[in-house]
């Protein structure tokens, strides 16, 4: 049907537009957000586009729910607009016969962001929060780069050491450097490797030396040494066993219905029932008068949908704290945007307006016609 289609390829243009924009824009905020995290050292540096990636890949149901609504919303307004609204009307195409072609190019969309929401979202947070554990909690011996001083992850000692690759765990000619609040040591050794014992990470050095000093009374000892331990981290836990509910599937969250379990379950289904939402609000929103222009309405759907997204988030919090349910929020939050957006399209499909609510003026000077 012509109808359908023309409408179809509008829609899939303005799509494909919003997306790749949406994308390029969060891509470079992320990158900006990731090489930040590097410079600290709180990620790998070789890891940064791998990072960025899982990142907006995680983002992409938002990206994609918004691209979906802005095309939505720009391929309506430029049809009032242009007047070709007006046309589709004369033919017999009220506003309720657009529900069905807009439906029909979202249903893929949607699928592929229920799969997003569901699947995608917790994996691509698993693999960040892995790669970025994997990072910090590597040794001090494994951070360093060969001949290079370099601070340590806690800040109180400095290390240099001479290796093959800044990967391996034993190293030749090993230099420590640290300093608490009484005593001062610098240690030298021709090897070190790194062990663990239970769950404490140790750094033993083998042919060696160490130069204490105490800060308090000057006293300064020196001790040469075959063999010598030193605690480098207490109680390492491994990476496997932080997870917090953005990393837990949706599967396991159904499992354990805690608070914290149920709101980020309502987050990710809500994102479902927002997209389809938008649809609805995209159609009762796209309504333009040729004379104003499509601006207006373009920043009030941004609004609403910031609006909307922020409710939803909202709620988590709100269901997380044990405020209110999940199942009576989603019926409160989704049902009531499904019914606002209903009536509202119900009112514009019989061309009603609120300037019917204003009383007719009287005939002015009491003359009767």
């Amino acid at each position: 049907m012509l109808f359908h289609s023309s409408l179809r390829k509008d829609l899939a243009r303005n799509f494909g537009a919003a997306l790749v924009i949406l994308v390029t824009i969060v891509m470079t905020i992320i990158l900006i957000r990731t090489l930040g995290q590097a410079s600290r050292g709180s990620v790998n540096p070789s890891e940064v586009m791998l990072i960025m990636g899982f990142h907006v890949l995680g983002q992409m149901t938002t990206i994609i729910t918004l691209s979906l609504f802005i095309a939505c919303v720009a391929t309506l307004s430029r049809m009032y607009s242009e007047s070709e609204m007006v046309i589709w009307f004369g033919s017999g195409q009220g506003l309720a016969q657009f529900i069905s072609p807009l439906f029909r190019f979202a249903w893929p969309i949607l699928l592929v962001i229920a799969l997003l929401a569901l699947i995608v979202w917790p994996w691509s947070n698993q693999q960040v929060q892995d790669l970025r554990q994997r990072y910090e909690e590597r040794n001090d011996v494994e951070r360093i780069a060969p001949g290079q001083f370099q601070e340590s992850a806690g800040g109180n000692r400095v290390f240099f050491i001479d290796k093959d690759s800044p990967g391996e765990r034993t190293g030749n000619n090993v230099f420590v450097a640290s300093r608490d609040a009484q005593t001062e040591s610098v240690t030298t050794a021709s090897r070190g490797r790194v062990e663990f014992v239970g769950n404490d990470r140790f750094l033993f050095l083998e042919n060696g030396q160490q130069w204490l000093s105490r800060l308090d009374t000057g006293e300064t000892r020196l001790t040469q040494f075959d063999r010598y331990q030193l605690l480098i981290d207490a109680n390492v836990v491994s990476a496997a066993s932080v997870r917090n509910t953005r990393q837990t599937y949706t599967w396991q969250l159904l499992e354990q219905p805690t608070p914290a379990n149920l709101a980020e379950l309502s987050w990710r289904v809500g994102l479902l029932f927002t997209a389809i939402n938008m649809v609805l609000l995209a159609l009762a929103l796209s309504a333009v008068n040729p004379r104003v222009g499509r601006s207006y309405h373009l920043v009030l759907a941004l609004f609403v949908f910031v609006a909307y997204y922020n409710l939803l988030t909202l709620g988590q919090s709100w269901i997380s704290s044990g405020r209110m349910g999940a199942l009576p929020y989603m019926l409160l939050l989704h049902g009531g945007v499904l019914a606002l957006a209903l009536v509202w399209l119900r009112l514009r499909h019989i061309n009603w307006s609120w300037r019917y609510l204003i009383p007719a003026a009287a005939p002015a000077n009491g003359v009767n016609r």
